[in-house]
């Protein structure tokens, strides 16, 4: 069965979309609106409630992959290129999951999603005002990618320590996030055509100004 865009448009109305490069401060940007403005909060891998259950290697062989993972060091020592094949592929996978759930629980009430659901899946059942890409510079989204006490950033630290030789496994992995947060998929973003908002390494508290944008952008005041 194909759902024609502009019925998923319709349903997703009171859905507004963040998406972006890691450590733009979409997860945080997610949270204060949803505070401020009474929102349902879908943070980070909010499908995988459901997709860590139906999801099928046959259906969904990259969110498979990791559901069937047995040894976590596997999932590190792949190599940078297919690490950064499987991030995109998983995103388009878990969109349909995404949009099943976001319309399930938006129709009385408006929500904002920290998404991962591609650009071009977005341009299709959106609108430019409920859509904002948040970007970071790669200095900030690879180099203090692990900065952050994120229990699953946390996890994938303690797998790279535990191989034979940690320092090479850092590198590896490493390597695999400068190719998913390489120039190429950031002119991407910033290319896109939607509201685009750009984080600055300057040590400023930049969180009400970013919430205000981001609020008056989405039409929230």
């Amino acid at each position: 069965m194909k759902i024609e865009n502009n019925i998923l448009k319709h349903y997703l109305k009171n859905v507004y979309f963040i998406t972006g490069t890691a450590y733009a401060g979409k997860s945080t940007a997610a949270k204060l609106l949803s505070e401020r403005y009474g929102l349902i909060l879908c943070g980070e891998n909010y499908h995988s409630r459901v997709s860590d259950v139906v999801a099928t290697r046959e259906a969904q062989p990259d969110i498979s992959f990791i559901n069937e993972l047995t040894d976590w060091r596997q999932f590190v020592l792949r190599s940078p290129e297919e690490y950064e094949r499987w991030i995109f592929a998983v995103g388009r996978e878990a969109a349909e999951f995404e949009v099943a759930e976001l319309i399930a629980i938006s129709q009385e009430r408006k929500v904002i999603v920290d998404t991962n659901i591609p650009l071009d899946i977005l341009k299709e059942i959106s609108d430019y005002n409920r859509v904002a890409v948040m970007l970071s510079p790669q200095s900030l989204s690879v180099d203090r990618f692990f900065d952050r006490e994120d229990p699953d950033k946390r996890f994938l630290l303690e797998v790279i320590e535990s191989c034979d030789d940690p320092e090479a496994a850092m590198a590896n992995y490493r390597r695999g996030l400068e190719l998913i947060n390489s120039q190429k998929h950031y002119d991407e973003c910033a290319n896109s055509g939607f509201f685009t908002l750009v984080r600055q390494d300057d040590g400023r508290d930049t969180r009400e100004e970013v919430l205000e944008k981001l609020a008056r952008h989405f039409g929230l005041i």
